[in-house]
């Protein structure tokens, strides 16, 4: 089947995957001390982070590319698939939009938490991610039980969600310097989904 552009936009998932990963990567080479399995990734973005400017760097291509792929997937999957694997899918692309805005307004005021009015609409945006994500991978999840052409997505959200509540379970479980280690599971797992959702468009 010959491929549209709506297939080839796509691809952006993968694109935003490798901006979001360059920057978790290489950030922390602009803040001394810095420890990534003891830190949160939001600290690097934090307002007063030393590695601020490289992270809006490497990560200049991670919300444009989610977003638009986001938005195509959307349009893509229109007619195909059963409701809940749309419905999910949908509720995703709310959660991305969520997270763009949200932490794009709201970054920490530092690292760590320092309890300000930014800290606590940072705090409120991540809520709202986090529900998001959950509910829409549940969503997906179920589609592919009862539907055999969602069932690579249903496998991905399993997978994307047994990471998600990983991390958030891990966070209150591990020591305190493997926090980041753990936190690190969930922020892949909603980026990574992306990159699937995009992956699969570009495939179907």
């Amino acid at each position: 089947m010959k491929k549209q552009f709506i297939n080839y936009c796509g691809l952006l998932g993968v694109i935003a995957f490798l901006s979001y990963t360059a920057a978790v990567i290489f950030s922390p080479l602009a803040y001394p001390g810095y420890n990534w399995m003891a830190q949160a990734v939001s600290d690097l973005s934090a307002s007063n982070a030393p590695s601020l400017k490289l992270w809006n760097q490497l990560s200049s291509l991670y919300n444009v590319c989610t977003l638009v792929c986001a938005m195509m997937v959307c349009l893509g999957i229109q007619g195909k698939g059963n409701k809940l694997l749309r419905s999910g899918i949908y509720l995703f692309t709310i959660m991305e939009w969520v997270s763009a805005v949200g932490f794009g307004m709201f970054p920490l005021s530092e690292s760590g938490y320092a309890g300000t009015f930014q800290d606590q609409m940072h705090m409120l945006s991540t809520i709202i991610v986090v529900l998001l994500s959950i509910i829409s991978l549940a969503l997906i999840i179920i589609s592919g039980i009862k539907d055999s052409y969602c069932r690579t997505y249903s496998i991905f959200a399993a997978i994307a969600l047994v990471m998600m509540i990983g991390g958030a379970v891990g966070i209150n479980v591990v020591p305190k310097e493997y926090f980041g280690v753990a936190e690190r599971l969930s922020v892949f797992a909603a980026t990574g989904f992306n990159a699937v959702l995009g992956i699969e468009l570009y495939r179907r």
